[in-house]
């Protein structure tokens, strides 16, 4: 371990990030009683040039009059190359009230973004006498997301999480995909010539690299990694299929597109009853190993040791976090 420790990041639960245009304020009430831990209130993608105004004013409304309950309330601001983001962020610290919890910072791609956004959050804030301080949540999506993922990750105190953004990251590349998300039909291997049998087609991780690069920078700086849409949302099973690699790369939670969504998540980023017991299991067995002196065990076969036990209390404070 180095000397230098990784710091935690803020403790509380985001299995699901449920998105919803500002465009769309019938859509509000219904988000707020949905299962999603965090709500984002959208101003970028999903809301049409023209409309952006309106959005934003229905935005500022909703904050002070839906119910939100305990969820974590965020809303994703436009991109800092726009004439938007600058008027979401005023309006909303100066008349949405203190309820809003993160804005969203789509496209990052260096340090200086967040800090540009900082430095105007933070003087509204003073000016304001706000009482709340206001954190940031990021999207990587752009290839100079990517190769400064880590300058991003630690750059501002605010920041409380990051989201990979698959569509807009794929066109950065250049990658020769529409799908967002998921597998895709050309990333393939096959067997080698002289391997015998027939040569199946083997589907690769076209999002693993960028996914894993989060997930260190994130865990590295205190800050929560999540994994953003997948765009068919009539394929439960390809959902699922993501949302376990993401959990098992060091990923909290995933975002949803739609509604059916929401449970899909929390389904995979909530530790099953099964991990919870085995997780506790070994921590008693480690437990026991130490009262004895002994600086391992065998746990149903296998060795465990100081390295398990961090794992296995990864799975019951996530578990306890998100049950109460």
């Amino acid at each position: 371990m180095s000397f230098t420790t990784q710091p935690s990041p803020v403790t509380r639960p985001n299995r699901c990030q449920l998105f919803g245009p500002g465009s769309r304020p019938e859509l509000f009430a219904k988000m707020a009683a949905s299962a999603a831990d965090v709500i984002n209130l959208d101003l970028e993608d999903s809301v049409a040039p023209a409309d952006k105004p309106a959005a934003r004013a229905n935005i500022i409304r909703a904050i002070g009059e839906v119910d939100w309950g305990r969820k974590t309330l965020s809303v994703r601001i436009n991109g800092l190359d726009t004439e938007f983001w600058y008027r979401d962020v005023v309006d909303l610290l100066e008349q949405a009230g203190e309820r809003i919890d993160l804005i969203m910072i789509p496209k990052l791609g260096r340090a200086a973004d967040l800090y540009a956004v900082d430095a105007l959050v933070s003087a509204i804030e003073s000016a304001r006498g706000r009482g709340r301080r206001l954190g940031f949540e990021g999207i990587i999506e752009t290839a100079a997301g990517f190769a400064n993922v880590g300058e991003i990750a630690a750059a501002s105190p605010r920041l409380q999480a990051l989201s990979l953004g698959a569509a807009d990251y794929a066109a950065s590349m250049g990658m020769q995909t529409t799908g967002i998300g998921g597998t895709q039909e050309n990333y393939y291997m096959l067997a080698p010539k002289d391997a015998g049998g027939e040569r199946r087609p083997v589907w690769g991780d076209p999002w693993h690299g960028v996914t894993a690069a989060i997930v260190a920078a994130c865990r590295a700086n205190g800050v929560l990694p999540v994994d953003g849409p997948f765009g068919d949302f009539s394929d439960d099973e390809a959902f699922r299929a993501q949302a376990r690699r993401a959990a098992t790369l060091g990923m909290v939670g995933k975002w949803a597109i739609h509604p059916k969504q929401v449970a899909l998540a929390n389904e995979v980023f909530t530790p099953s009853d099964a991990q919870v017991s085995e997780a506790r299991e070994i921590l008693a067995a480690m437990t026991e190993a130490e009262a004895e002196g002994k600086g391992a065990a065998v746990y149903k076969g296998r060795l465990i040791d100081i390295a398990s036990v961090r794992q296995a209390k990864v799975i019951v404070e996530t578990a306890e976090l998100i049950a109460g």
